[in-house]
């Protein structure tokens, strides 16, 4: 059954006040994804969610891929490496860190599980470098003020 989609006003607010063109997020793909090569953000139909939350969390989490571009943030390192390569991974720590924080000023707590769960499975992946927390945290909170126009 589909998911009777209710906005929530303050994650509403924060897609409406980014820097970023809502016209950058295209509904209706069979995936979650930014493309950093056309820059655009790919999402599933709202109702295609578990819930509300669930689909702000995924927004946030290709957003935060999005501040990586070379106009945004510039995380030259981000794009253009295979799954599971350690620079791949280190980006994804960046965008479910960033997503989770921004989750958080929103007000949505249902997600941290799944958050914690998923950027746990990417640590694992990348134990060799003690410094990596710290560095994906850092690049986190930058593309959080980016997005936040902070």
């Amino acid at each position: 059954r589909p998911l009777d989609f209710n906005p929530l006003d303050a994650a509403e607010m924060v897609l409406d006040e980014m820097p970023m063109p809502r016209s950058m997020i295209e509904h209706g793909k069979n995936a979650a994804y930014y493309r950093p090569f056309n820059d655009k953000i790919g999402m599933p139909d709202k109702t295609d969610f578990v819930g509300v939350e669930e689909y702000y969390s995924t927004l946030f989490h290709e957003l935060s891929h999005a501040t990586g571009h070379e106009s945004r943030c510039n995380r030259r390192d981000a794009f253009g490496v295979g799954f599971g390569r350690e620079n791949y991974s280190k980006e994804e720590l960046v965008a479910e860190i960033s997503a989770s924080f921004l989750c958080h000023m929103v007000g949505i707590e249902k997600t941290i599980d799944n958050s914690a769960a998923y950027l746990g499975t990417w640590l694992k992946r990348l134990k060799s470098d003690p410094k990596l927390l710290v560095t994906a945290a850092s690049a986190a909170q930058k593309a959080t003020d980016y997005i936040l126009d902070a």
